[in-house]
């Protein structure tokens, strides 16, 4: 299959691009930083990208959009930033697949900041949606659009909604937070929240490999899917589990404060992805030794 993917160089879109290509399929990349070597690639205008020109140009069978803002507190300083990456960019890309690739399968990564505080969990994905943030409202907009294509011009697309992904190359969020400080410090550290907050965690390579059981096996009918673990775990867990993975002997502290736009718990129900017979490779604690040893390696 052609492959293109939009945000090539970003954290899900890198590990994308070298999955597909690994599986023998030809993969073409899309992001804002410039590549001279990189065969396949096209730069883009970060603030007014001609996605019209990279479909009229190359057939392509499956289009995965990683691009777009992935920051909650971001999103409350830039609003209109976000909306511009997380839902005018989605149509733009839509509409140029109806002009000139219509049979172009699309996947949009979509979030399960969609849903907010959940009234109760696991949260599956016909229960409401409430965003606590504009990212999740922003994410909320855009699967609408994705199924408005679907309903209105016949494309096959759909919204993955990502819990929370982690892996090598995530240079933000808590595990690269934890890393940063716990190298600056070895005595003390502390952390937003209670620690009594909980998500669904899952590795970044499990994600790419649902993303290809889902192009494989269902019908792209506008829908959202939840891309999880199922499993709920408190980041006063997860946290005490990366520092012993570490090797980090501190004290962890946490700050008793939540900061504006985070959820407070997550689970999400995962029968969609596990009726494709789809079984995660990657415990907690694999995935936590892997992405350590990649800031290891960096270090």
């Amino acid at each position: 299959m052609n492959i293109l993917i939009i945000g090539s160089k970003g954290f899900i879109g890198s590990h994308a691009y070298d999955y597909f290509l690994s599986n023998n399929h030809t993969v073409f990349g899309v992001d804002v930083m410039v590549d001279y070597t990189e065969k396949n690639y096209t730069q883009i205008d970060s603030t007014n990208a001609d996605f019209q020109e990279i479909f009229s140009s190359q057939k392509y069978d499956v289009c995965i959009n990683c691009s777009g803002a992935a920051s909650v507190p971001d999103s409350i300083v830039h609003p209109l930033r976000d909306f511009e990456l997380n839902v005018n960019n989605v149509y733009k890309i839509l509409d140029a697949i109806r002009k000139f690739q219509p049979n172009c399968k699309f996947i949009n990564l979509s979030s399960a900041a969609v849903y907010g505080n959940p009234e109760k969990l696991p949260v599956h994905e016909n229960d409401a949606l409430n965003p606590v943030s504009p990212y999740g409202e922003h994410k909320k907009m855009a699967e609408k659009i994705v199924a408005s294509f679907y309903t209105y011009f016949q494309i096959s697309a759909i919204s993955v909604r990502l819990f929370s992904v982690y892996g090598p190359r995530l240079k933000k969020q808590l595990f690269w937070d934890l890393s940063q400080k716990m190298q600056a410090n070895n005595d003390e550290i502390l952390i937003y929240g209670t620690g009594n907050e909980s998500r669904d965690f899952l590795y970044v390579v499990d994600v790419v490999k649902i993303i290809d059981q889902l192009i494989q096996k269902i019908n792209f009918h506008g829908q959202a899917i939840n891309v999880a673990s199922g499993t709920e775990t408190t980041i006063k867990d997860v946290v005490a589990l990366f520092a012993k993975t570490y090797n980090w002997n501190g004290i962890i502290k946490f700050s008793q404060q939540t900061r504006k736009g985070d959820p407070l718990n997550w689970r999400a129900d995962i029968s969609a992805i596990q009726s494709l017979n789809y079984i995660p490779t990657f415990t907690l604690q694999q995935g936590l030794q892997a992405y350590i040893e990649w800031l290891n390696e960096k270090i």
